[in-house]
Order: C-alpha cells, then sequence, then structure tokens
C-alpha cells in the first residue's frame, strides 16, 4: 500500500481542523460577502451618472467623451460616447443591484467581468488596485454561484452545488 493510500494519523490536529472547517465556516457568508463587495462600488459610481428618474447626468456624457480606450499601446476614443456612458450607467445599477439581492447572480457576475475589461481599457493604472480583485470575485461568483443567502437559491433558480476542483 502506497503512502498516499494510508490514513493520516488521528492525532494530526491541522488535518482535523482542516476537514471540520468548512462545517462552521459556510461558503454562503463568503460569497455574500464577494457580492457586496463588488455591489457597492458599483451601486455608488451608478449614482453620480443620474439625474433623476432615466436622465443620464452631463458629467456622465463628459466622462466617457474624454475617456479613451488603452488597446495595444495606442489610445483610441469610445464609439458613441452616450451611449456607452448610458449603457455603463444601466449595467451600474442593474448589475450591482442583481448582486445585492443574489438574483440572477451568475450572469450578473460576469457582467460585471465585462465591465471591468472595458474599465481596465480605459484606465490601465487600476488593475492592481480594483480591476483585478473585482473581476476575481466576480469570477468566483460566476462559478460557484450566489449561495444560500441569495434570491436565487430561495427562488430555486440556482441550487448547483459547490464545484469541487
Amino acid at each position: 500500500m502506497t503512502d498516499s493510500l494510508m490514513p493520516a494519523p488521528s492525532g494530526n490536529l491541522f488535518r482535523r481542523f482542516t476537514e471540520r472547517a468548512p462545517n462552521w465556516l459556510p461558503a454562503s457568508l463568503a460569497t455574500l460577502g464577494m457580492r457586496f463587495a463588488i455591489a457597492i462600488p458599483f451601486w455608488l459610481s451608478s449614482q453620480t451618472k443620474w439625474d433623476g428618474w432615466f436622465t443620464l447626468s452631463f458629467g456622465a456624457n463628459a466622462q466617457f467623451n474624454d475617456l479613451r480606450l488603452h488597446i495595444l499601446g495606442a489610445e483610441y476614443p469610445f464609439p458613441a460616447p452616450e451611449t456607452m456612458a448610458l449603457m455603463a450607467a444601466i449595467g451600474e445599477t442593474v448589475f450591482s443591484a442583481l448582486l445585492a439581492f443574489g438574483l440572477f447572480t451568475r450572469y450578473a457576475a460576469l457582467g460585471i467581468v465585462g465591465m471591468t475589461i472595458l474599465i481596465q481599457l480605459s484606465e490601465p493604472g487600476g488593475w492592481l488596485a480594483y480591476h483585478l480583485p473585482w473581476a476575481s470575485m466576480a469570477l468566483a461568483i460566476a462559478c460557484f454561484g450566489g449561495g444560500k443567502i441569495a434570491l436565487d437559491y430561495l427562488l430555486g433558480l440556482d441550487r448547483s452545488p459547490k464545484v469541487s476542483l
């Protein structure tokens, strides 16, 4: 019999702790924390883009007229900046609300990943501070779902088991 098939000695405290950790630390708390960690900055950003119901602010339009896409070492203006500003405002509002409530969570997380990619292309200096953590958390939520503390779970829309690696 090889060593890998041998059971660990019962006195191995670290292994016993590691095996029991998932029982006292629910994964749903981690996914809830990640959902809010992403939803809050995107929601706050969305609130700066509106001047009331369905009225895009002057600042949001001006921002997209000034922003440039940084692709392969060159800078390009945003195509249709007014449309892009509206899409960004709607995306930030809708995706962050869906993540907070845990409704259509996986799709909202993928939407956040797409927005983060566009943000990275327009603001390349924020990769380590903001964009990498946002993209990583959003990808984790897209993979694992919103957890049991989410409307998806309560409504029976997403009850898939945890993915094992």
